[in-house]
């Protein structure tokens, strides 16, 4: 399996930008898949979630403000990023099980600018 991040960039407070996990090697309709970051000086956290059943979750900070999304045709997941703030500001990663095993994508910078 791998994961292939991108989208990152540098963004101004309130702006917006897309990042995208292409995956192959599994399916993003049978298992979870997951955004995480991790924020300058501080641990992976994760950021959004959606299961095979398309139970959605959300870190409560960027609740109201990220949509995580996937289109199985492609075998990609999205996460929606609006209303970007500094702290969101870090590393992104998409990440997933499959077959018992736990995959990693390489991460992409997202810069968020007041």
């Amino acid at each position: 399996v791998q994961l292939q991040a991108s989208g990152g960039g540098l963004v101004q407070t309130g702006g917006s930008l897309r990042l995208s996990c292409a995956a192959s090697g599994n399916s993003v309709r049978a298992t979870a898949m997951s955004w995480y970051r991790r924020a300058p000086g501080k641990q992976r956290e994760l950021v959004a979630r959606i299961a095979s059943g398309a139970t959605i979750d959300y870190e409560d900070s960027v609740k109201g403000r990220f949509t995580i999304s996937r289109d199985s045709a492609k075998n990609m997941v999205y996460l929606q990023m609006n209303g970007l703030k500094a702290e969101d500001t870090g590393v992104y990663y998409c990440r997933t099980f499959w077959r018992g095993y736990e995959y990693w994508g390489q991460g992409t910078q997202v810069t968020v600018s007041s």
